[in-house]
């Protein structure tokens, strides 16, 4: 029998090397596309009071701060939870009307608030860095409500009631782990006494948000993505 010729044999060799690189450059990059089930972060921002003392959404802005932990259902959807610190701050001034209840007087506050509550969130596009999942973009909108509840302290009395959150933003994967967020948000409460004072107007009212007072919310969120769903990607189940 004769002998392969050493060419040949060479040529074998470096066509098997070959195929071998690549199959551990697919595996490689398998192992790469995972996909994540949390994420867990924080989210700097401004929050503004709306209520009887005010009606603009940009007045007595003031700073606020939350922790965010995410569970992600699918590239469309996604449970969050947030833990979140800021102020409430206003005066009768603001409105620029009178006020029967305060009888002429003048009424200011400023005042802490604490909220811990849980959101569903809908994207418009599938989220992710098109490798986790089939067509999905590193940019998306959406939309989320939710519930919550807010303790407020620094006036007279301290004030715990339900909100509820509603609003809009973009999420965008600045990295394959990293997620920054912009969103604005209206939060409407059960409570009239997030000011300090209740029925400045003297008008009885009926109805769960009428006669309310609530806040508004914007807020940059950076989070860290965790927790894969597979390592290698053959299986999604793992």
């Amino acid at each position: 029998m004769c002998e392969m010729p050493i060419a040949k044999r060479w040529m074998t060799r470096a066509l098997l090397a070959l195929v071998a690189f690549h199959l551990s450059v697919l595996s490689a990059k398998a192992q790469d596309d995972v996909e994540y089930r949390m994420e867990f972060g924080g989210a700097a921002g401004l929050i503004s009071y709306q209520g009887d003392f005010n009606g603009n959404i940009t007045k007595n802005l003031q700073p606020m701060g939350s922790l965010l932990l995410r569970r992600v259902i699918s590239p469309w959807m996604a449970l969050r939870g947030n833990i979140t610190y800021g102020m409430l701050k206003g005066s009768s001034n603001d409105a620029k009307t009178y006020y029967p209840a305060l009888e002429g007087g003048y009424h200011s506050f400023s005042n802490n608030l604490i909220e811990a509550g849980v959101t569903y969130e809908y994207n418009f596009l599938p989220y992710g860095t098109g490798h986790d999942y089939r067509g999905a973009k590193r940019v998306a909108p959406f939309v989320f409500l939710g519930v919550g509840g807010t303790f407020v302290t620094g006036g007279s009395k301290n004030v715990f009631t339900a909100n509820f959150p509603i609003g809009v933003g973009v999420k965008m994967k600045i990295g394959d782990r990293l997620n920054l967020g912009l969103e604005w948000a209206a939060h409407f409460t059960l409570s009239d006494k997030l000011d300090g004072v209740v029925d400045p107007y003297g008008i009885a009212s009926s109805g769960a948000f009428k006669n309310k007072d609530g806040y508004m919310a914007l807020q940059l969120s950076l989070t860290y993505s965790f927790s894969p769903k597979c390592v290698t990607c053959h299986n999604a189940d793992e």
